[in-house]
């Protein structure tokens, strides 16, 4: 049976284990979270003593030496392949209990599942910061084997900027393994350079087919047909041999392939201009540039990656039809590309944050919905199970909710940490809209409660939305709302759609329970795109004082 494209909300682990068959997948890309900006020498801090638990509730980012690492690094020596458990007991011996090696035992617990995923023909792209590539290679050396090693890729992802007392760390690394040496490759081309093409491929039989005049010869005398003489010329003489085969060198004559010169001289091969292939790419990416800032592509989501990054790697190692998995999957970059590709996908990601933003991902750029186009794996189903999330933790539960009505999370800081309040003014997520002819985005402010709930909380986004300029404001209440609360928001009045002419409550309270009933919110039916917001966002954001992620 073919696995649905599907995202999972959930640790990795378990999730692999229990949910993805064995030899099912083609291709892997994981960018698991690492903090690089941390010190070298703390990620190595022995974790025992008082100064290094202070530091590891400032580093979020990544995992820490704790009872979890240590019952999975158990589990590997007693549990797992003789060959994982001898290097992964070496590790420890030699790095020592700290975050690194915490890391690292995590990191071959899941990759021990990634490889039993693979299939015999797929491959696995593992992105990494080169604090840790070196330990990570002789993890991937371990489980995949030393010689299904292909590339160490070195992907630019910024400009020089100064360090303190080292060069300016500009790259990520990009590590490729591949299951077994029948592995899927595609090669993938690049456009060649104007200027490049324009210099070299000038010349002109008189046919119209520009051609580059290419060495015949190569350096280093042959003893067999490549040495031998050919049309009066020896290229021993010259210390060289021919690249091709006599019987090679009269085909390629007989074609009108071989340029003579008019004066005499080394004849020269015609590499026609038209049947270039592209340009091979190196393991040196710097033709790929970081997110704009203020791009459209940007989502607001600290670790996104180009689209272009992963597509370049789906398109070298799977076929159409092929299932990519990202067991990381973020803002869904890995899931988009694949997607854009024609691949089926599997994602996982451990917070709500992240499934969220893929959510509206897909239903923006590819019409996609979820639960009708694919499957939503791990979110709660009931009002129990929302009811559970609120309590085990308030901004995965906000961050869940805002998705039930396809509204956006306003940014969140690094790691997909939910900070407090403050920069978003009781904003929580935002629903646009374009309902007239102008192309102006309009928009409605949701603020989410998982708590108790008063008239004063209406009052307030009444408030925050006049302040904001937006159009409608919704209260999203995992509660039961008061009557009072219902009539301040009867009392907010309409807001009058000009481009449907029709009239819609300016202030709306939906609950969980509602939504998970098949409720849906009164709001002009014109949704919009990133992209088509793009232009208005720039000049709106400043008015509105707050920032989404795009």
């Amino acid at each position: 049976m073919t696995q649905p494209n599907t995202l999972f909300y959930g640790d990795n682990l378990p999730v692999l284990r229990e949910h993805i068959a064995t030899a099912s997948v083609d291709l892997v890309y994981l960018d698991p979270p690492f903090n690089s900006s941390r010190s070298y020498n703390v990620l190595f801090k022995d974790e025992s003593g008082q100064e290094a638990d202070a530091q590891i509730t400032a580093f979020e980012d990544t995992w820490h030496w704790n009872h979890k690492a240590e019952e999975t690094y158990f589990q590997l020596i007693t549990q797992g392949d003789e060959a994982v458990a001898r290097m992964i007991e070496a590790m420890r011996h030699f790095i020592g209990a700290n975050q690194m090696m915490a890391y690292l035992v995590m990191m071959a617990a899941r990759l021990v599942e990634l490889h039993r995923v693979l299939k015999p023909t797929g491959s696995l792209y593992l992105h990494c910061d080169p604090t840790a590539s070196h330990y990570l290679k002789v993890v991937l050396d371990t489980i995949f084997g030393p010689t299904n090693y292909h590339s160490e890729i070195i992907w630019k992802r910024t400009t020089a900027h100064s360090g303190a007392h080292r060069y300016s760390p500009v790259h990520d690394v990009i590590l490729f393994y591949s299951k077994s040496q029948q592995f899927i490759w595609n090669d993938v081309r690049l456009d060649y350079d104007e200027a490049y093409l324009d210099k070299y491929y000038k010349y002109d039989d008189g046919d119209g087919r520009l051609f580059w005049r290419d060495n015949l010869c190569a350096a280093g005398t042959r003893k067999g047909r490549s040495g031998l003489p050919w049309r009066g010329i020896d290229p021993t003489d010259k210390g060289m041999h021919w690249k091709y085969t006599i019987d090679k060198l009269d085909e390629l004559d007989a074609e009108g392939r071989i340029y003579w010169p008019s004066k005499g001289g080394m004849p020269q091969y015609k590499r026609y201009r038209d049947e270039l292939k592209g340009k091979a790419i190196s393991d040196i990416w710097d033709d790929i540039d970081r997110i704009n800032p203020v791009g459209a592509e940007r989502l607001g989501y600290p670790t996104q990656k180009p689209v272009a990054l992963l597509e370049r790697i789906i398109a070298a190692s799977s076929n159409p039809g092929d299932l990519v998995l990202d067991p990381f999957c973020g803002c869904g970059t890995t899931i988009a590309a694949a997607q854009k590709l024609g691949r089926r996908w599997l994602g996982i990601d451990v917070t709500h944050l992240s499934i969220a933003l893929q959510k509206y991902r897909l239903k923006d750029a590819f019409g996609l919905v979820a639960g009708k186009d694919y499957a939503i794996k791990g979110e709660p189903v009931d009002y129990q199970s929302a009811v559970q999330l609120a309590q085990d933790d308030r901004y995965q539960f906000q961050w869940w909710a805002l998705s039930l009505i396809q509204a956006r999370p306003v940014s969140a800081p690094a790691g997909g940490k939910q900070g407090k309040k403050g920069a978003d003014s009781g904003i929580d997520g935002v629903i646009t809209f374009v309902d007239d002819n102008s192309g102006k985005a309009r928009r409605a402010i949701v603020q989410v409660k998982s708590g108790k709930v008063k008239v004063g909380d209406v009052r307030d986004l009444v408030g925050t939305v006049e302040r904001e300029k937006a159009a409608l404001g919704i209260f999203l209440t995992l509660e039961e709302p008061t009557q009072p609360m219902q009539v301040e928001a009867a009392q907010a009045g309409f807001y009058h759609s000009p481009g449907w002419n029709r009239d819609y409550p300016r202030i709306q309270i939906a609950t969980v329970q509602q939504l998970l009933d098949g409720a849906a919110l009164k709001l002009p039916p014109s949704a919009v795109t990133f992209k088509q917001a793009e232009k208005t966002d720039s000049q709106d954001e400043a008015q509105l004082g707050f920032r989404f992620g795009r």
